[in-house]
C-alpha cells in the first residue's frame, strides 16, 4: 500500500494527523489547478481551502481503492463550476491580468525570444486568461485538465463523470471558443498574436 493510501486509511479511522500530512503532500497541486480555473491568487486559495474541507467531510464515503489525487482534482473542479455559476464572469480587460509563467504552453511559441517577442508573448498570455474567464465553466474546465493540466481525454471523462465523447465535444468546442474571443480581444486592443490570426477566422484554421 502506497503511502496516499495508507494516510486516507488512517484519516478515515479519525487520525487527524494523517489528513494534515495529505492536505501537505497535495496542497500544491490542488492550488494550482485552482489557480487556473479562478484566474486569481484570493479565489484559489478559497477554492483550495474548500476543497479539502469538502474532501475531509466526504472522506468516510471515499474508496481507497481510486486515486485520491484524482478525487481531489474532481472536487476542486465540481466546486468552481458551482461557484462560477453562483455569479457573473469578472473581466477586467483594462487592467493586467494575472498569470503563472508559462500557462497554456501549446498556444504560447517556446523558442528563444527577443525582448520584443517576451513582451508580446506576456501580451498574449494576459489575453489568453481573460478569454478563457469568458468561457463557460465546463468549456474552462475540460481547457484547463486537458491544456495545462495534461490529463488524457480518458482521466477528463473520469474526473467529470462524463462520456469520453461529451469531454472530446466540449475540448474541440472551447478551443474554437477560446480563438474566436482571443482574435476578437487581440483586434480590440491592437495586439499582435504570435501566429496568423487571418488563418484562425471563425475559430477554424482555413
Amino acid at each position: 500500500m502506497d503511502e496516499a493510501k495508507l494516510l486516507v486509511k488512517k484519516s478515515q479511522k479519525g487520525d487527524t494527523r494523517a489528513f494534515e500530512l495529505l492536505v501537505t503532500m497535495y496542497q500544491d497541486r490542488i492550488y494550482a489547478l485552482s489557480y487556473q480555473l479562478t484566474g486569481n491568487h484570493a479565489d484559489a486559495q478559497d477554492l483550495a481551502q474548500n476543497v479539502f474541507i469538502k474532501a475531509y467531510r466526504a472522506l468516510p464515503g471515499f474508496r481507497n481503492e481510486a486515486d485520491f489525487g484524482t478525487w481531489l482534482h474532481r472536487i476542486t473542479v465540481n466546486l468552481s463550476i458551482n461557484e462560477r455559476r453562483k455569479k457573473k464572469p469578472e473581466v477586467h480587460l483594462d487592467n493586467p491580468v494575472q498569470t503563472l509563467e508559462g500557462e497554456m504552453p501549446r498556444l504560447v511559441a517556446s523558442d528563444a525570444e527577443t525582448p520584443e517577442e517576451a513582451y508580446e508573448n506576456k501580451e498574449f498570455r494576459d489575453i489568453v486568461q481573460s478569454a478563457l474567464k469568458q468561457l463557460s465553466p465546463e468549456h474552462r474546465t475540460v481547457l484547463v485538465l486537458r491544456e495545462v493540466q495534461g490529463f488524457s481525454y480518458d482521466e477528463i471523462a473520469n474526473m467529470l463523470d462524463c462520456s469520453l465523447g461529451t469531454v472530446k465535444s466540449r475540448i474541440n468546442r472551447g478551443r474554437q471558443t477560446l480563438k474566436e474571443k482571443i482574435i476578437q480581444m487581440a483586434d480590440r486592443y491592437g495586439i499582435n498574436l504570435p501566429y496568423n490570426k487571418k488563418e484562425y477566422r471563425g475559430g477554424e484554421k482555413k
